[in-house]
């Protein structure tokens, strides 16, 4: 699997999350952030064994080609 980092959280203290990246083989975006522990919203969603859930900020969205601008994957 061919990863393309896509961007990172400008906002992040350390640096390190969240983040956006593109699998070039499938199209499919990855999405590093912060796991979701709070059993009430955990409670109001039916989540499968093999699947998780994580909190993704709004501002990261700017790093999805399709709202930077058509075709543009520059991280």
């Amino acid at each position: 699997m061919a990863l393309r980092k896509l961007g990172q959280d400008p906002n992040s203290p350390e640096g390190k999350s969240p983040t956006v990246y593109l699998d070039e083989e499938t199209g499919n975006y990855v999405l590093q952030g912060w796991k979701v522990l709070d059993p009430e919203k955990l409670a109001q969603m039916d989540i499968p064994d093999h699947e998780t859930v994580i909190e993704f900020p709004q501002r990261m969205m700017q790093f999805f080609p399709e709202v930077k601008g058509a075709g543009s994957t520059d991280a």
